[in-house]
């Protein structure tokens, strides 16, 4: 006890100091110069890193006494907002000692909801009944929030996150939005609600992270972020890691993971090389030397056959080279079969490319070889050619196993997002804010690829997530969630 009371404590003064350097930095007096975009992205991050900061003390810290804590006293929301009415009511007013109860009050609570261009406040109304004879009380509890005692549902919670990590819009952009649709909400709030569910998501995400670990083939890409160095007055260049399963798999699933550098360590620490617990399979890359040394750990290379194309492409493109020419024929060969046979099982698949793509494959081999001899060190040519042979056996290694995928390009369409949306939220503003950010965008997207609507997904994700014991959690992962059928509850009903 005295251990774990101890360990508690350090990361109380671990979270609390860090706490105090983003409050330092939110409202010290700064000497770098931003613009008022970029001022305003800055608070965001700090907003939503204060709030998720908050949360984690909380949750380390002894639970409190019943009415220790005093609850600041919140505005009434708006009175010109339509309000549907939920009832909680017990299943039974008859009382245990046989007596009928009297209803004798209610206790109601409003919270803000949001469909899209259009809010509304639910109020949810819990009576009190009471037994005249023994005076026995009677009153459904409230239930359980992805944030305790807030004012936003779950539909409102998911519109935020979905908007700011799907569709990239940063939460000033929100608040206008929200302003034009009847209800100013201070960014400052917008930032705590993010803050606060992404400290709430992350055993979701660790779980879907675990899962990811026990597929035998991933792919793995890297995408450079901006990310702000605000004692710099500037941004320097963060990575967006994404791993993802293949299109093989039974189980769709892409985990983001940020880092402040492109180190080949951070793929190492994901993939839990160095320990009993190191992830062991066949990863499917491009030739970025970072992952080297993950190689030289048990894990099997597989390159990627679009690279190696891609370099007779540009040759083709860009000089109208007869050998890039000569070089995209072999390769659209290649590629015909993986058409041919994307919808086979494995065991179909490694046949067929055994039959047709290995003989293209051999042939491409050879002809490389004869080609490399004919051109001069150092060309463009001799660079796409020496690509190839260099990468040769992790290229080919897809022809003996069905598998494998040919190329990685099912994980660059993951990321493919992430770049398009660099031209709205500029940059990241601090660690802290970009792994949130990988992780909202982990669930967002695997719930993307699995055929859900995200924004549906997440919205039963978050009413049911206060809910669900932490040994099922598994059970709200995308690859595995099903929307819930309505059905008509005894505790509550609507008006």
């Amino acid at each position: 006890m005295r251990a774990e009371l101890l360990f508690k404590q350090t990361t109380i003064e671990k979270l609390t100091h860090e706490n105090a350097i983003i409050k330092r930095l939110k409202f010290a007096a700064k000497s770098e110069a931003f613009t008022a975009e970029q001022r305003s992205l800055l608070d965001e991050t700090c907003d939503e890193d204060l709030a998720a900061l908050a949360r984690e003390i909380e949750q380390a810290q002894p639970k409190k006494a019943v009415g220790e804590k005093r609850q600041p006293k919140r505005a009434p929301l708006p009175a010109h907002l339509p309000r549907r009415e939920i009832r909680h009511e017990p299943a039974s007013t008859t009382c245990k000692c046989g007596c009928a109860m009297k209803r004798i009050g209610e206790d109601v609570s409003e919270k803000l909801d949001y469909v899209p261009g259009v809010f509304t406040v639910e109020r949810h109304i819990r009576g009190k009944w009471v037994c005249a004879e023994c005076e026995t009380l009677v009153q459904e509890p409230v239930a359980p929030h992805i944030i305790d005692k807030g004012i936003p549902t779950s539909r409102l919670l998911a519109q935020v996150l979905v908007a700011k990590f799907l569709d990239h819009l940063p939460l000033y952009r929100q608040e206008a939005v929200f302003e034009r649709a009847g209800l100013a909400i201070a960014r400052s709030t917008l930032a705590q609600w993010v803050g606060e569910c992404g400290v709430q998501l992350q055993p979701l995400v660790d779980a879907l992270t675990a899962e990811l670990l026990e597929a035998p083939v991933l792919h793995a890409d890297e995408t450079p972020v901006p990310m702000l160095k605000p004692g710099k007055g500037k941004t320097h260049r963060a990575y967006m890691w994404s791993w993802c399963t293949t299109q093989f798999h039974s189980i769709k699933a892409v985990v983001f993971d940020f880092a402040e550098t492109r180190g080949g360590q951070n793929a190492r620490d994901f993939l839990r090389l160095g320990t009993d617990a190191g992830w062991k399979g066949s990863l499917v890359v491009d030739d970025f030397s970072g992952y080297k040394a993950c190689f030289e750990l048990g894990v099997t290379e597989v390159g990627c056959m679009a690279h190696a194309r891609r370099k007779f492409h540009e040759l083709w493109a860009n000089h109208q080279s007869k050998v890039g020419e000569q070089a995209l024929k072999f390769f659209q060969a290649l590629y015909d079969v993986e058409r041919d046979g994307a919808s086979l099982d494995i065991e179909a698949r490694k046949a067929m490319r055994q039959e047709k793509a290995k003989p293209v494959a051999d042939a491409l081999k050879q002809w490389l070889d004869e080609q490399r001899q004919k051109v001069p060190d150092g060309s463009a040519t001799a660079k796409a050619i020496d690509y190839s042979r260099r990468r040769w056996a992790a290229l080919a290694r897809y022809l003996d196993d069905g598998e494998l995928p040919i190329d990685n390009n099912w994980v660059e369409n993951q990321i493919r997002p992430i770049a398009l949306g660099r031209s709205n939220w500029l940059f990241v503003g601090s660690l802290r804010a970009g792994k949130r950010a990988a992780a909202a965008m982990s669930l967002l997207h695997s719930a993307r690829i699995n055929g859900h609507d995200p924004y549906a997904y997440l919205c039963d994700v978050l009413e049911r997530l206060p809910l669900q014991p932490a040994s099922r959690i598994c059970e709200l992962l995308p690859h595995r969630w099903q929307a819930r059928r309505p059905t008509t509850s005894t505790a509550g009903t609507a008006a």
